[in-house]
């Protein structure tokens, strides 16, 4: 296995989730929580593959699913991902990486990030509590002793796992082809400005049958994702699902396939 599969299989996750992108009360206990574009019990299964040899093949599973928080004071969504490689790839490579966030309802507002990753033994573990412009952080690295620190971040920044979310309850319906936002991504203490692109509609084949989806083009300032090719596909319905992520990396490309999809809003 050659020294680049290895570095493109350990920033897996990071790439493909930038490059692709969460209330009700009754008598004072939480009900199922909800968002614009999904509620409270979603869940969503990927494949994810990458172009070796010209063919794309499967190597990891990544899911994404939504639940209800209930604090002493609030409720939250708690979005949770994971990724894990197959069996057969982890004489290879080894994911088993959890990424969660905790926001509120309808705004997606970040309290909340955690990060416990292990990629072929080694150990990431990050926590953010978010207090306005300003994040308490600590952060483990392989077996060494935990470390706790404190950074500010420009306004409107969220983690990984919440700007997926956000991106979903953007309003897309009438937007003009060529339109960009920015707005920035922390991850690993540091912050990153990323640009959305809109790029108009497109028919696919998706688990759903053929199905009209929002294109959005996806560019960062990291050297991790190479410029174009980073495109997202969102359901042109309320939902608004990510059923294909695809990007494109100095060392290939690879795509994120949706095959199951349940407990949707509408």
């Amino acid at each position: 296995m050659t020294i680049q599969y290895i570095n493109f299989m350990k920033n897996l996750l990071k790439i493909t989730i930038i490059a692709c992108l969460l209330l009700h009360f009754s008598t004072g206990i939480a009900q199922n929580l909800s968002s614009k574009a999904f509620k409270s019990g979603e869940q969503l299964t990927y494949q994810a593959s990458y172009k070796m040899s010209g063919v794309l093949t499967t190597f990891a599973q990544v899911n994404m699913n939504i639940t209800t928080v209930k604090t002493k004071k609030s409720s939250y969504l708690r979005l949770k991902c994971t990724a894990n490689t197959y069996k057969k790839w982890d004489n290879f490579f080894k994911i088993r990486d959890l990424y969660e966030a905790y926001v509120t309802p309808y705004t997606l507002k970040p309290v909340l990030y955690k990060r416990n990753c292990v990629e072929n033994g080694t150990i990431r573990k990050e926590k953010y509590i978010y207090r306005g412009n300003k994040v308490k952080a600590s952060y483990v690295r392989g077996h060494a002793h935990e470390v706790k620190t404190n950074f500010t971040i420009p306004a409107n920044t969220r983690d990984i796992v919440s700007t997926i979310y956000y991106i979903r309850n953007l309003p897309l319906d009438g937007a003009k082809k060529g339109v960009s936002k920015n707005f920035n991504i922390v991850f690993a203490r540091e912050t990153k400005p990323v640009t959305l692109t809109f790029l108009g509609t497109e028919t696919i084949n998706t688990i759903f049958g053929a199905k009209k989806c929002y294109k959005i083009a996806v560019s960062a300032k990291t050297k991790k994702l190479k410029k174009g090719g980073n495109i997202l596909y969102l359901t042109a319905d309320n939902n608004k699902i990510p059923v294909l992520i695809k990007f494109s990396i100095p060392v290939g490309s690879g795509q994120l396939k949706l095959t199951k999809a349940t407990n949707l809003k509408y």
